[in-house]
């Protein structure tokens, strides 16, 4: 059965209670269902895939996805939505490689949405008027957002045939709408 958002938010609801981890969630949910959408494929499956990404990451942080896989599956969610939610630590910590234009995209905005949530949380109007120009000048600075990887950003793009500054632009346009419940809609107001 396709994994719809309702069902991921009851699946997490235990087990991502930390309110940075919430929005992390949210974040790629939300850039998930901009990649879908650019994709033509099913935007609430993607972001419910997206939402529920970082699934034992709170309980298990040095042993992330290797509480994943048994528990979802036990849970009903179909075998290809628990290989996307693997594969988004190929080589940092699982040996899954994205294949799918899903589990590319789930790959790469895991990282790319750190750096658009900096940069945004840095600007007077949050999310809302943040350029493309302005990420990437952020992007090319290795000491900003020091933790995201763009390493992997580029490698997630690379395997998705996209620039980043393509793929920035739609996790932007797709984290937008959603800058309130994000804490992205900044100080003026």
């Amino acid at each position: 059965m396709k994994l719809t958002l309702e069902r991921a938010k009851e699946l997490n609801r235990d087990n991502v209670t930390q309110e940075h981890l919430i929005i992390h969630s949210l974040n790629v949910c939300y850039a998930m269902g901009a990649m879908a959408k650019h994709f033509g494929a099913d935007e609430e499956h993607w972001m419910a895939v997206g939402y529920l990404h970082d699934y034992d990451y709170e309980k298990y942080p040095d042993e992330h996805l290797k509480h994943t896989e048994q528990p979802l599956l036990e849970a009903g969610v179909d075998p290809e939505d628990v290989r996307a939610i693997l594969s988004h630590g190929w080589e940092i910590c699982t040996d899954v490689k994205p294949e799918t234009d899903m589990e590319k995209s789930l790959y790469t905005v895991d990282e790319l949405t750190g750096i658009i949530q900096a940069c945004a949380r840095m600007r007077p109007n949050g999310i809302a008027d943040l350029e493309l120009k302005s990420f990437m000048k952020k992007f090319k600075d290795k000491k900003f957002a020091a933790k995201c990887n763009r390493e992997v950003i580029k490698k997630g793009c690379e395997l998705l045939g996209m620039e980043v500054s393509e793929a920035a632009r739609i996790c932007i346009d797709g984290m937008r709408p959603h800058a309130a419940e994000i804490g992205l809609q900044g100080t003026q107001g």
